[in-house]
C-alpha cells in the first residue's frame, strides 16, 4: 500500500501525466527538440546545430543535450516524458530503431538510434524518417486535422512526401512508401538525381527549378534572376525567397519556368490521387512556403482537371501546410503518443 501511494505522490508532481512527450527533429544542419502535449501544444523548445561533420557519438549526445534543454524550457524533468519520437533524414526503420543510411550525417549506417536513446531517456523511442513524420504531423495536428486519409507533398531541395491513410502513417513493406518524389512522371525526361529520368523531383524540384532557369538565361534570356545571384560561380543557387522576388517583380522567365513546374505538379497529385483516393492533399516546404500563392492555384486546376473520377474542391481540398519548421518535430511527438498512449 505504501508502494501505491510513494507512486501517487511522484504522478501528482507531474502536471501532465504522462500525455507529455518528446518530439525531436535531426536534420543535417539543426536539431529542433520540443515537449508536446496530447493536443500537439509545443510547451518548451530547443534548438542547436547538427554539426553532421562529426561522429555519431557527437550528434547523438547534441539530439540528448537538445532534448534535455527543451525540457528544461517547458519548466519539467525528464520523469514527465512518457516517451520519444524522433525524425531522422535517410532510411528509418520503425521496427528496429535503425538509421540504415542517413546521407547528410556523417557515417551514419545502422545506426541504433532508438536504442541509444532509449538508454539516455529510460522511456520507448520511436524513429522514422523525418519527411514521414512531418507529414504524420499536418495530418494530426497541422492542415489535415480531422481527415483519416492525406498525402502530404512537400517542394524544396528535392521533392518529399508521406502518406497518411485510415490514420495510419503507409511505410511498406520495406519501409519505403512515401518516395514519391522519385515517381516518374516523363518517360525521357530530365535526369533526376537518383540518376533516373523524368521523376517529379527532376520536374518541379527548386534545384529542378533552379537549372531551368540557369539554362534559358544562359541561352541568351533576360530575367532579374541575374541581380540576385552570382551567374558567374561555379555553383550558382537560386534560393526559394529569391524566386519569390522574381515573382513579386513580375519577371517573365522565372514566372513561366515556376508555372511550368506547378503544372507538372498538378498533373503527379492527380495520379497519387487517383490511386490512393485520400481525404485530402496537404503542401508544404520551402518552394511552396516562398512560391505558393503562384503556385497552388495552378497545382489545383490541374489535379482537378487530370482526375479520373470528377471530384469538386470541397470533396478533395488540396491543402497548405500549416506547421512549418515545427511539422517534424509535432509529428514524431504524435508517433510516440500513438506508440504510447496516455492513461487517463
Amino acid at each position: 500500500m505504501a508502494k501505491k501511494d510513494k507512486s501517487n505522490r511522484k504522478r501528482a508532481q507531474t502536471p501532465f501525466g504522462n500525455g507529455v512527450r518528446l518530439g525531436i527533429d535531426l536534420g543535417g544542419t539543426k536539431i529542433l527538440a520540443g515537449v508536446v502535449d496530447d493536443q500537439g501544444r509545443i510547451l518548451g523548445s530547443a534548438k542547436r546545430k547538427t554539426r553532421a561533420e562529426r561522429d555519431v557519438d557527437d550528434v547523438i549526445a547534441r539530439v540528448v543535450k537538445t532534448a534535455q534543454d527543451a525540457v528544461s524550457a517547458a519548466r519539467l524533468d525528464l520523469r514527465a516524458i512518457s516517451a520519444v519520437g524522433i525524425g531522422a533524414p535517410g532510411v528509418a526503420n520503425p521496427r528496429t530503431g535503425v538509421i540504415e543510411f542517413a546521407p547528410n550525417l556523417t557515417d551514419w549506417v545502422g545506426v541504433p538510434l532508438g536504442a541509444r536513446l532509449e538508454k539516455a531517456f529510460g522511456v520507448p523511442v520511436v524513429v522514422e524518417n523525418d519527411v514521414n513524420a512531418g507529414a504524420y504531423g499536418e495530418a494530426t495536428v497541422g492542415a489535415a486535422a480531422g481527415y483519416r486519409s492525406m498525402v502530404g507533398i512537400f517542394p524544396g531541395t528535392g521533392i518529399g512526401g508521406g502518406i497518411v491513410l485510415d490514420g495510419k502513417l503507409l511505410r511498406g513493406a520495406h519501409n519505403g512508401a512515401g518516395e514519391i518524389g522519385h515517381v516518374v512522371v516523363l518517360i525521357d525526361g530530365p535526369r533526376c538525381g537518383c540518376g533516373r529520368r523524368g521523376c517529379i523531383e527532376a520536374l518541379a524540384s527548386r534545384t529542378a527549378i533552379e537549372r531551368d532557369i540557369l539554362g534559358e538565361r544562359r541561352g541568351g534570356r533576360q530575367s532579374i534572376i541575374t541581380k540576385l545571384i552570382d551567374l558567374d560561380g561555379d555553383e550558382a543557387q537560386i534560393s526559394s525567397g529569391q524566386l519569390a522576388s522574381a515573382l513579386q517583380a513580375h519577371d517573365a522567365l522565372v514566372t513561366d519556368v515556376i508555372k511550368r513546374a506547378a503544372h507538372h505538379l498538378g498533373i503527379f497529385t492527380a495520379g497519387m490521387i487517383n490511386v490512393l483516393d485520400p481525404e485530402c492533399v496537404v503542401y508544404g516546404g520551402g518552394l511552396i512556403e516562398a512560391c505558393g500563392d503562384v503556385m497552388l492555384p495552378i497545382i489545383r486546376e490541374t489535379t482537378y482537371r487530370y482526375l479520373i473520377r470528377p471530384l469538386e474542391p470541397e470533396k478533395l481540398p488540396i491543402l497548405e501546410a500549416a506547421l512549418g519548421d515545427n511539422a517534424v518535430l509535432l509529428g514524431a511527438a504524435m508517433l510516440a503518443r500513438e506508440a504510447v498512449p496516455s492513461v487517463v
